[in-house]
């Protein structure tokens, strides 16, 4: 078997070295899974938001609820604001790029509802509106970020900072993260 690429095994190393420190603050995971659990019974939403990456992280978590992670059981009300072009746009236009999701969650959001806003530094001002916007019509914040949580970790109810500077590894440690918590959410479910 020949040596791996020097860069192969450099990164697969500060992954490790991140999912070990990751590790320290993985219990805040459950509780989100708590209130989401409880959120979703009462009737309640589910909504993500993040730019480029973390847009797809939206996404794809979203899609997991909606459809199904690993095992089947019902649809479960979970929205990605990062999907619809025609009002990221829109919205974009007409009111700038940092109300795009802070506009949507004023039209769908309601009290009760969750909101979980993903930005590796924890500073994206649209994801930051959103979460203000949210807050002011009683829905519960969660923030998935990188060190330190930026401005996110002061206005989030929960926030899961990854303990690190480097993108590609937060980004990481969010999706895995995010796998976790649909995969408690859906327990209670047949």
């Amino acid at each position: 078997m020949s040596e791996l690429h020097p860069v192969i095994s450099a990164r697969f190393s500060d992954h490790v070295d991140t999912l070990s420190a990751t590790y320290e603050v993985m219990g805040v995971i459950e509780a989100m899974a708590e209130r989401c659990k409880a959120a979703l019974a009462a009737g309640n939403k589910i909504l993500f938001c993040g730019n480029g990456g973390s847009a797809a992280d939206s996404q794809h978590l979203a899609a997991e609820l909606v459809g199904r992670f690993q095992k089947e059981r019902r649809s479960l009300a979970s929205i990605a604001l990062t999907t619809d072009t025609s009002i990221l746009t829109a919205v974009g236009n007409d009111y700038g790029y940092d109300e795009v999701f802070a506009r949507q969650v004023n039209g769908l959001g309601r009290s009760g509802d969750i909101l979980i806003g993903i930005s590796t530094s924890g500073n994206s001002k649209n994801v930051v509106k959103a979460v203000e916007s949210a807050r002011n019509i009683g829905m519960h914040t969660f923030a998935f970020t990188g060190e330190g949580g930026g401005k996110m970790a002061e206005l989030c109810d929960l926030t899961f900072a990854v303990p690190s500077k480097v993108t590609a590894r937060i980004q990481e440690m969010h999706i895995l993260a995010g796998h976790i918590l649909c995969e408690l959410v859906e327990e209670d479910y047949a």
